[in-house]
């Protein structure tokens, strides 16, 4: 069954993702911002959520078209074959709804239009008076952008960030799939690179990092809402978790190291790294000033603490500047990598980035500041 998909990413890793697609196998990419869209079938829905890294959700497209008044809208969504998912049985809530510079505003009043028109085409197509809403779920997500509609079924569940190693804990992290971002940005290279997250927190960046190295697919550990989807077949989940499982680097020998001073954090990172079945990653109980390595050149990746509450930025900035001072003092050959909000953070590191790029740690602006 061919199907038109869109995969959803973090503003700014667009081009991030579309080198995942294509290194996938993917062509014919429509790039767009927080998207990119792509033809597929029932593996591809499979393929997709359980190997990338840098997307959001995996979504079934179902339609576009165009409504500025609510009669449009309805008829418009009514038009489209939901029967071919959607069971007399099932559940489909209008779960997402947003509206930019349409004439249609009101999301409760698009949501419940929606949902008339999704139950008037069902209660038709299956012949039934009522759908009692107790089988399998299909979300749906409905986004009005300049009075272009465009209607969208959920196949992920949980966002892909959720890659089932976390522990509980109460330090917020970075997303996993921003991490994964900087790590591809960073173009570390397992074979190649010695890595260092000098303020590793709960160890996102490293386990990304080493999941990356030895080629594991992020979905392996976690299941899809898609999964109970009768018209996808269990072999097809079942063949692209082995395909998956096949591919692993098991001999790949690389170490990445990380350390910090907050001893919660660490056991919470070593316990993720446990979780996620990586052996390589080392922590330590370190002041990043006193990290020291004794290969020549290396990568160092970090998300270091913010200090936005009030009263922390001052510590936030002294912690830059000596930041600075012991890249230099220690890994003068090495490329370094921090994502921070802070725009004078240059001038308090002490040196121009040789690049930088806006992305967003959940709903904060930061910058990804690049010294190769």
């Amino acid at each position: 069954m061919k199907t038109s998909i869109i995969v959803t990413t973090a503003m700014g890793l667009e081009a991030v993702l579309k080198r995942e697609l294509l290194d996938l196998g993917y062509r014919d990419l429509i790039v767009e911002d927080g998207k990119i869209e792509l033809e597929g079938d029932l593996t591809t829905i499979c393929h997709l959520n359980i190997w990338l890294r840098t997307a959001g959700r995996i979504y079934l497209k179902m339609g576009t078209f165009f409504a500025d008044d609510f009669d449009a809208l309805f008829d418009n969504t009514a038009e489209l074959e939901w029967e071919k998912w959607i069971g007399k049985n099932d559940i489909f809530p209008i779960y997402k709804v947003s509206s930019k510079n349409s004439v249609l505003h009101s999301k409760s009043q698009c949501q419940a239009i929606v949902k008339k028109a999704i139950v008037t085409r069902l209660q038709k197509k299956h012949n039934v008076v009522s759908l009692p809403e107790y089988g399998n779920e299909f979300p749906i997500r409905l986004q009005i952008n300049k009075n272009q509609v465009t209607l969208s079924i959920d196949t992920t569940g949980q966002s892909l960030s959720k890659r089932g190693y976390r522990a509980h804990m109460d330090i917020a992290p970075i997303r996993e799939t921003l991490a994964a971002g900087l790590v591809y940005l960073s173009r570390w290279r397992a074979e190649e690179d010695e890595l260092i997250d000098p303020m590793c927190g709960s160890g996102t960046i490293l386990i990304e990092a080493a999941m990356i190295g030895k080629n594991i697919a992020p979905g392996l550990n976690r299941g899809f809402l898609s999964e109970n989807w009768p018209m996808i077949p269990k072999k097809l989940w079942e063949n692209t978790q082995e395909d998956a499982l096949s591919k692993i680097k098991t001999d790949a020998d690389f170490k990445v190291y990380g350390s910090d001073t907050n001893h919660t954090a660490l056991s919470v990172a070593r316990k993720n790294a446990e979780l996620a079945g990586l052996d390589n990653i080392f922590f330590q109980n370190r002041d990043f000033k006193d990290v020291q390595s004794k290969r020549r050149r290396g990568k160092i990746i970090t998300n270091p603490p913010y200090g936005l509450r009030l009263g922390e930025q001052e510590d936030s900035q002294q912690l830059y500047k000596d930041f600075g001072n012991a890249c230099q003092e220690h890994f003068p050959e090495w490329s370094s990598y921090i994502i921070t909000p802070d725009k004078s953070f240059e001038m308090l590191y002490g040196k121009k980035a040789t690049k930088k790029r806006k992305l967003f740690n959940g709903p904060t602006e930061c910058h990804f500041y690049q010294f190769y």
